[in-house]
């Protein structure tokens, strides 16, 4: 679980509940024509502008930017770097059993097709076409918050505009000012929560989590050329250290 955004989040929503106890109490910022505009309004808007398939991973994608399936790329480079050890001493095919028992399916798919005597070429096609696919499939459901944040701030200005439209045609009576306001008020608010808690910071993370996920693709690609090619293991792995930042480098051959 990823700490950082849980608890962003807990403590986002904490202090602003804090501040409104402290103020006039959260019932006075509970409104439902409010929350029927933004929220309402919003989720209608983002179920128009992308398809029921890629809705349906709502609650999926908001998960997976609070519990990310991490990779340990030390533990994903030392398993590499065995791999090319064994299959210098033993030939590649000696690895089949290990392919059969990987969880990583990237890594085992790549695995798979130079065990069967794949061309380097047709192997870097493929992995690179599935690699591209899934990045593309990860930036659409991380659109789906960014545009969650502009709709439902646009939403907030929509209901800014109902609320004052309706307190102006109540000017002669005093007692409907005050929920016509409400309404103009707390609908920016709750487009403005909405988008600045949940909508940008939850695109931000998924975006770098995506960038993430290809780091560790591109490096098993490489990994997989120079376990083919025969490289030695030394230079497999140093192949791989280069994708981390220099502090991370750790070599197991020193």
């Amino acid at each position: 679980m990823d700490l950082g955004t849980v608890i962003g989040i807990v403590l986002i929503m904490v202090l602003l509940l804090g501040a409104m106890v402290m103020g006039v109490g959260v019932g006075a910022y509970i409104d439902i024509p409010s929350v029927l505009i933004v929220f309402g309004g919003s989720i209608g808007a983002l179920m128009v502008s992308f398809k029921p398939s890629q809705m349906k991973q709502f609650t999926k994608i908001f998960m997976k930017a609070i519990k990310p399936g991490e990779e340990d790329v030390h533990e994903l480079i030392k398993k590499l770097v065995e791999f090319a050890t064994k299959a210098r001493k033993d030939g590649i095919l000696a690895l089949e059993g290990d392919v059969n028992n990987e969880e990583n399916e990237f890594l085992k798919k790549g695995l798979s097709m130079a065990i069967d005597g794949s061309e380097p070429d047709t192997i870097r096609e493929l992995l690179e076409i599935e690699m591209e696919q899934t990045s593309t499939r990860h930036k659409i459901h991380g659109s789906i918050f960014n545009q969650w944040a502009g709709l439902a701030g646009a939403m907030g200005m929509i209901g800014t505009l109902i609320g004052l439209v309706a307190m102006l045609l109540n000017m002669a009576d005093p007692s409907a000012i005050g929920p016509s306001m409400a309404v103009a008020l707390l609908t920016t608010m709750y487009g403005a929560m909405i988008g600045n808690i949940f909508g940008t910071p939850i695109y931000n993370i998924l975006t770098i989590r995506n960038d993430e996920e290809t780091m560790v693709k591109e490096m098993i690609l490489e990994g997989i050329m120079s376990i083919q090619s025969g490289d030695a293991p030394r230079v497999l792995e140093a192949k791989l250290l280069a994708y981390l930042a220099p502090n991370d480098r750790v070599s197991q051959f020193e």
